[in-house]
């Protein structure tokens, strides 16, 4: 097997570590390129390839949040991380781990770990190394990366996130939820919501907001309702789809270009909060994007009372 076939056949694999260590699509396909480059021009062959690579795109991520932090501490307003619709990685046996360590509120979770915590939760309790392989990875002790490690599962069991387990109840109640949104059926709706049911926004200052943060079901249920309808008559349509391997949607304008995509979190039979990521430098990997500002003002002249 060639270099280039060993390399595209553990792309997947590389591609999710970096996702999950950094939370953002275009910068983990890059650190990916990045990896491959420097195996191009690797002198020798590695004794496992798997290791080798995942240790190089480790390294890689890890540089980059750390410059990425400093422009997320600067961000305006909520930072989410870049959807992802579909991860390329699949192993039965981890099935589980993998589902929930993509998910919007696991990624955000793990913005509260230092990198070299992030890069050791990952590779050993999301992809299952073992702490040489870790330790070899982020070039550090064995024993450095055992307590690194307890130390993220401490930071990331305290706040874990409990979704419905049942995948068919989530992928319903959600398929409930757009029915009563396309029929403006706010009662529908309220009825979905847990009580203390949130909206948030992530517009990055580059895209009207579609709500500050709402709480309460009654409330969230009243901003939906309310807008839904003028962007039906704008002709934008929703698209259900699994978000972060949750229940979600993708918004799109008249020429089916990507208005902003939703992630659902669902717990105890309620949707508990409701996630939009509106930033169009985040939506680009899904497809053209739209021009929010346009839609909002074509949204604003629909709602003006005509003489």
């Amino acid at each position: 097997m060639s270099r280039a076939e060993e390399f595209e056949r553990l792309r997947p694999l590389l591609f999710s570590i970096a996702y999950r260590i950094l939370g953002s699509v275009s910068e983990a396909e890059d650190a990916v390129q990045e990896t491959w480059l420097r195996y191009q021009t690797y002198p020798a062959q590695p004794t496992s390839t798997k290791a080798f690579l995942s240790a190089v795109v480790t390294r890689i991520s890890i540089d980059v949040l750390r410059s990425a932090r400093v422009r997320r501490e600067e961000y305006v307003g909520q930072w989410f991380p870049e959807p992802l619709l579909t991860d390329p990685y699949q192993d039965p046996e981890r099935s589980a781990e993998l589902a929930d360590s993509v998910s919007m509120a696991a990624l955000l979770l793990l913005e509260r770990l230092s990198p070299l915590e992030r890069a050791v939760f990952v590779l050993r309790e999301v992809f299952g190394f073992g702490f040489g392989e870790v330790a070899a990875a982020v070039g550090r002790s064995e024993t450095a990366c055992r307590q690194l490690a307890v130390r993220a599962r401490r930071h990331m069991d305290a706040g874990r996130p409990r979704f419905e387990a049942d995948r068919r109840e989530r992928e319903e109640l959600a398929a409930r939820f757009f029915d009563a949104l396309r029929e403006g059926d706010v009662e529908g709706l309220r009825e979905l919501l847990a009580a203390d049911a949130s909206l948030i926004g992530d517009s990055g200052g580059k895209a009207p907001q579609l709500a500050r943060t709402i709480i309460g079901a009654g409330n969230v249920a009243r901003v939906f309702t309310s807008l839904f309808p003028w962007l039906v008559r704008i002709e934008v349509t929703l698209e259900p789809r699994e978000v972060n391997g949750q229940p979600g949607a993708i918004f799109r304008d008249r020429d089916g270009k990507v208005l902003y995509a939703l992630a659902l979190d669902v717990l105890d039979g309620r949707i508990q909060t409701i996630r939009a990521v509106i930033n169009p430098d985040k939506l680009g990997h899904l497809g053209p994007v739209a021009d929010a500002w346009a839609i909002n003002r074509e949204v604003n002249q629909a709602r003006r009372p005509r003489d």
